[in-house]
This record gives C-alpha cells, sequence and structure tokens, in this order.
C-alpha cells in the first residue's frame, strides 16, 4: 500500500483527507498515461453521496485536461465498472465511492483496462504526480479531450447479468435494502424484470442518507420487514453495490459464509465448482470449515481483503471465493465482487433446488464470534512477544478443535484485532479478554 492508495484506492473525509485536488491530479495522470500513443478513453461511475458530483467532476477535468476522452456512467455498482471497462475496451476506469462508508466520506478506486484493480506501480506512479514530485504536459488546442453522458451503459451492464444467470423470478418475492446507494440504479429493475415482486427501502437517496441506518452493514430495517412480511428473501447491499448480504424469511442474516456454503455446494452438485476449491480470507467462521470438510469441498486461506482472494482465484483459475462482509466473486463471470451478482446467484439456487434459504443453509453452524480492537503504539512489538505468542498458543490449546483465536494487525490504523471463535459467547469474551488485558497492561 502506498501513500494515498490503500487495498480499495483512495478513501478519506471528502475536502479533507481527499480533495479535489487529488481528483484532477488522478484524472490527469491517468489519461496522459493512457494517451501516450492516442487520446485515452476513460470511464467513470459514482454512487450517490453529496461529494460525488464534485469528485466526478475533478476527474473528468483531469483527464480532459491530457487528452483523454470521458464516459459517465453516472450513479453505478462499482462493479458496473469493472464489467463495461472490459466489455467496451475502455482504458481504465474510474468508481468514486467510499463503499459503506458514510455520506462526508468518499473514495476513488482505479481498475485497469481489464477491469481489475490497477497496478500498484502505476498507482504509486499517481501518487507521485499528486505530491508535485513529477510534472506532466497539459493538451492543448484539439488536443484537449471531451467528456460524454453514457448513462446507457448501465442498460448493457444490467442485460449482461441476465444473460448469465437467466434465471425465471416469477412467484419470488424478494425485499431489497439499498441503502440508498448505487443499487438504486439497478437491483429493482433487475429483479423485477426477471419476475420477482419487489419491494424496497432504503430506496430514495438524497446524498446525505447512504448507508445510514441501512444497507448491508446495518440490515436492522430488512430483518424486520423480513419477519413482519411473508417475503422469500431479503437482499441488503453496501454503498456501492459490491457486497451483500442476505436474509432468510425468518429474519435471520445470511452473511457471506453462508453464501459460500450454499453456492459452493450447489456448484460441487451440478459438477461446476472448479478443481473443488473454494477461496476464504482468515476471518472465516470456523462452522464455514467444519461444514466444507462435511461436504468434502476444499477450501484455502488468504489474508483480509478481496484483493487478496482475487489473487488466489486468479493465480489457480477457482470459480469461487469471497468474505464474511458478502463481497463474493464468482471468477467464472466477474473479476470483482458484486452484490446483485451475488443475489443472482443465490436466487438460481433455490429456484434450481426448490428449497429456502434455511434449508440450503442446513449443515453449516456459526461459531460465537467476538471481535475487539486495542489501539498499540508498536504492532510489531506486540506480534513479537514472547509473552503474547505463549498465551495465544495456551488459548488454542484450550479450545482444540472447537475453537480458534486470531490475533493480527490492522492494516491502515494503529490497531492489533483479536478475535476468538468457540461453542459460546462467555468463552468468546473470556478469551478475547484475556488477550486485551495482557496487551493494555503492558503499554505495548
Amino acid at each position: 500500500m502506498g501513500k494515498y492508495f490503500g487495498t480499495d484506492g483512495v478513501r478519506g473525509k471528502a475536502n479533507e483527507d481527499l480533495t479535489l485536488d487529488m481528483a484532477i491530479r488522478i484524472g490527469q495522470y491517468l489519461g496522459w498515461y493512457y494517451g501516450k500513443n492516442r487520446p485515452a478513453k476513460i470511464l467513470v461511475g459514482k454512487d450517490t453521496r453529496l461529494s460525488g458530483d464534485m469528485f466526478e467532476a475533478g476527474l473528468a477535468a483531469g483527464a480532459t485536461s491530457t487528452g483523454a476522452d470521458v464516459y459517465l456512467l453516472g450513479v453505478c455498482p462499482t462493479p458496473a465498472v469493472s464489467y463495461l471497462v472490459n466489455k467496451d475496451r475502455f482504458d481504465c476506469g474510474i468508481m468514486v465511492s467510499a463503499s459503506h462508508n458514510p455520506y462526508y466520506d468518499n473514495g476513488i478506486k482505479v481498475f485497469d483496462h481489464n477491469g481489475q484493480k490497477m497496478d500498484e506501480e502505476v498507482l504509486l506512479e499517481i501518487e507521485k504526480y499528486i505530491d508535485h514530485e513529477i510534472e506532466l504536459p497539459l493538451a492543448t488546442g484539439d488536443h484537449i479531450g471531451e467528456y460524454f453522458d453514457w448513462s446507457d451503459g448501465l442498460e448493457i451492464y444490467m442485460s449482461w447479468l441476465k444473460s448469465i444467470v437467466p434465471v425465471d423470478l416469477n412467484g419470488m418475492k424478494i425485499a431489497v435494502d439499498l441503502a440508498n446507494g448505487s443499487a438504486t440504479s439497478t437491483a429493482v429493475e433487475t429483479l423485477s424484470s426477471l419476475g420477482a415482486t419487489v419491494e424496497a427501502i432504503a430506496n430514495s437517496p438524497n446524498g446525505l442518507n447512504i448507508n445510514l441506518k441501512c444497507g448491508s452493514t446495518h440490515p436492522e430495517e430488512l430483518v424486520r420487514v423480513m419477519k413482519e412480511n411473508d417475503y422469500d428473501i431479503g437482499l441488503a447491499f453496501d454503498g456501492d453495490a459490491d457486497r451483500l448480504i442476505a436474509v432468510n424469511s425468518d429474519g435471520d442474516l445470511i452473511n457471506g459464509d453462508y453464501v459460500l456454503y450454499i453456492c459452493s455446494k450447489y456448484l460441487k452438485e451440478i459438477n461446476h465448482l472448479n478443481k473443488n476449491m473454494v477461496v476464504t480470507t482468515v476471518m472465516a467462521n470456523l462452522g464455514l470449515y467444519k461444514a466444507l470438510d462435511a461436504n468434502k469441498i476444499d477450501y484455502i486461506q488468504t489474508a483480509v481483503g478481496d484483493k487478496y482472494v482475487f489473487e488466489e482465484m486468479q493465480k489457480n483459475d477457482y470459480y469461487l471465493g469471497g468474505e464474511q462482509s458478502g463481497h463474493i466473486i464468482f471468477y467464472e463471470n466477474a473479476v470483482t465482487g458484486d452484490g446483485l451478482l451475488t443475489a443472482l446467484k443465490l436466487l438460481e439456487v433455490m429456484k434450481k433446488t426448490g428449497k429456502s434459504l434455511q434449508e440450503l443453509s442446513e449443515g453449516l453452524f456459526i461459531y460465537p464470534q467476538l471481535l475487539k480492537n486495542v489501539e498499540v503504539k508498536d504492532k510489531n512489538e506486540v506480534l513479537n512477544d514472547p509473552g503474547l505468542k505463549e498465551l495465544i498458543a495456551s488459548i488454542n490449546k484450550k479450545l482444540d478443535s472447537d475453537g480458534r483465536i486470531l490475533v493480527r494487525p490492522s492494516g491502515t490504523e494503529p490497531l492489533i484485532r483479536v478475535m476468538v471463535e468457540a461453542k459460546t459467547d462467555e468463552l468468546c469474551k473470556n478469551y478475547v479478554d484475556e488477550v486485551v488485558t495482557y496487551i493494555q497492561e503492558r503499554g505495548f
């Protein structure tokens, strides 16, 4: 990770951590970088937060000033940008979004011509340009670029989704929580056109209410709707619609671990789980691994972050992987997580098997899990402490095969994350508190 770009782009408070000048210079660099031999062709999308228009305009102005032609997709899911960049042969794509963060944050995600996250080398050069360490020539005369409204691109994206999962949803009643975000541009239209009866909440974005007590990180209202009404499934998206958390008809949450379990079992049954492998991160629940073992499905763990999941899938051509947060990648179809694609895949399994989410979830016991963060001065000093290592080993021995402890550093903050899974909430709390107390008492 560089100075500004983390594992998922630049992100921060609008006009504080992430400024308009940064957006202009990102646009300028990309317009110059891809326009060395001919005018670059760049796609820009955004979510619904208030500062999105400002950053969209800054990126477009910057790119056109170095000769690029910019196509504005408007409000759209992040995976729409990823797909369309490759489909319509753009040189790169840019998404203005801070995902599940509050409205006052924003972010800039950059995709290469394949719709994949931009190479680290290019991002580091962009950072140099942001910091005025290098300068670039601006276009003049008839070499200055133009920008165009290309909202029609969303129709291409939705048609593609329906072509790869052509599931007949007639008779299905679906409740959706659109997080007042990107999913407002695609979810209801796509699901309805496949025959479903769709009821939407958090479907009125005003620039300030994205992710506000709604969406995949705050699904409480959707849970209430599911408990009080007769829907087959509830679908909660995050702000830029690349994640999905589902809710069954009893109001129980179906997170990414459940999705991986349900989809991997189905794909194996139809002989379509390539290499019999599921890719997870180290934060996947122990119960998922036990359930996969019981179904003779192999799995591999990566570091936390969809970037690492994708890298493992790409390297070995694995078809299914993802995170507990609901960021699921179907590598046969896409190179990034897509909440609506995940929803369609779940619905396809329900329709093909004739089973409810409750029935499809049978065989998966999710172990109680507790995570606490401890602020520290030096993460490496904590992790290398012999006493802490001994304590962790002792707890692991006590948990045996009925739990686990994971102590890891935050990738972006001065925090140590302590996570325990065990048979009961009480055991989780006792072991987490034991480790947290050890760290705090030694003043790391």
